[in-house]
């Protein structure tokens, strides 16, 4: 999705939504305003974007919102900008709002290669309970992440549907953790109704290529001594074939997406252990991990997915983030096009007034 390619959201217009058909030209510059072709109806070029109708500038805005996701807490925003921590939880909201469809219409429409993904729960910290983060990575790339305060074969089921909904197809090697819920959950994520042609409800089959391994972690004095790697669903063969085939030799553990869940909690300041500006709402740890993500899969170069470059280039290593490096974007973008980029909506759905947040 190009930031530059705005859409028209006049509810009567059939090009409504549709990003990419050539009916939007600029209208006022200076104000922001661009023309529809198709209905003749003006509007403001950020509808449906955390910066519609925003009367603080774009670079105070954007700079707050690169700090938040990247460990700064708000309270050192109140101190810097003067705002009041109401503002800078609004600002929060919005972008991580903004990032959930717009990561749902960019990543989950099974247009990513997934030979193997690593899948993770861990638990944060929130004012009076505990909220379980499950996510979902193959390689350094974030595929999303579901919240739900039990650790239940309910979150586990969701994160596998946001899996599917990302893969081209359901030839797929996962590895978990040790956790009973998973091995039940996992094996039912692959399993699609088969129509034979004659009347009744239609069989439930399996998928041959969905493999399945666990690393049950060993702990001695609440350290990890060992991980003993297990087969699930699969052969020994296959899995090994599947890890050597993505580089990935170290066996069925789930070293990646633990390292992924250290970043997010890095940079967020309410996911500290201890700390005295915890999460008060499951919304805003719901906000602040979708604007991490978001910025992550855009806008951050990981070190892991830097290629070296050819023979006589300026340059030694070229950097991608890991949208780039799955061939979903074509260029690094930053917070401010991130923010501004609008969600493609079909006809006849609503969008999202971030007015009333």
């Amino acid at each position: 999705m190009n930031p530059q390619t705005p859409c028209c959201h006049n509810p009567d217009c059939r090009a409504r939504g549709q990003v990419g058909q050539g009916n939007i030209r600029v209208h006022r510059q200076a104000e922001q305003r661009d023309r529809c072709l198709t209905c003749g109806q003006t509007c403001a070029a950020t509808p449906a974007t955390p910066c519609y109708r925003w009367r603080t500038a774009d670079d105070v805005v954007t700079r707050v919102r690169t700090w938040l996701s990247h460990g700064c807490p708000t309270q050192a925003i109140v101190a810097a900008f003067g705002r009041d921590e109401r503002t800078g939880a609004a600002w929060w909201g919005r972008a991580g709002h903004h990032g959930q469809p717009g990561h749902q219409h960019g990543v989950q429409q099974g247009q990513v290669d997934l030979p193997h993904v690593q899948a993770d729960a861990g638990w944060l910290k929130r004012v009076g309970r505990r909220v379980w983060m499950a996510m979902a990575v193959p390689s350094r790339r974030w595929l999303g992440g579901v919240l739900s305060p039990p650790r239940d074969r309910v979150l586990i089921t969701t994160l596998i549907q946001l899996v599917r909904s990302c893969g081209r197809s359901l030839a797929i090697l996962v590895c978990v953790d040790g956790v009973a819920s998973s091995v039940t959950a996992f094996p039912q994520g692959s399993r699609h109704p088969v129509r034979p042609g004659r009347r009744g409800p239609p069989r439930v089959g399996e998928e041959p290529g969905w493999l399945l391994g666990q690393g049950v972690k060993r702990y001695v004095k609440r350290r990890v001594a060992s991980v003993e790697p297990r087969v699930v669903r699969g052969t020994e063969a296959a899995i090994a074939a599947v890890l050597a085939a993505t580089r990935r030799d170290t066996g069925s553990n789930t070293a990646s997406i633990e390292r992924l869940n250290a970043t997010v909690r890095a940079s967020l300041a309410p996911l500290v252990r201890r700390g005295r500006a915890i999460a008060h709402t499951e919304a805003g740890l719901r906000a602040g991990m979708w604007l991490v993500g978001c910025a992550y899969h855009c806008c951050w170069r990981p070190q892991r997915l830097r290629l070296a470059a050819p023979a006589g280039a300026p340059w030694q290593w070229p950097e991608r983030t890991p949208a780039r490096a799955v061939g979903l974007k074509d260029r690094r973008w930053t917070m401010l096009a991130l923010m501004r980029s609008p969600v493609p909506l079909p006809e006849g759905v609503l969008g999202v007034d971030f007015s009333s947040r």
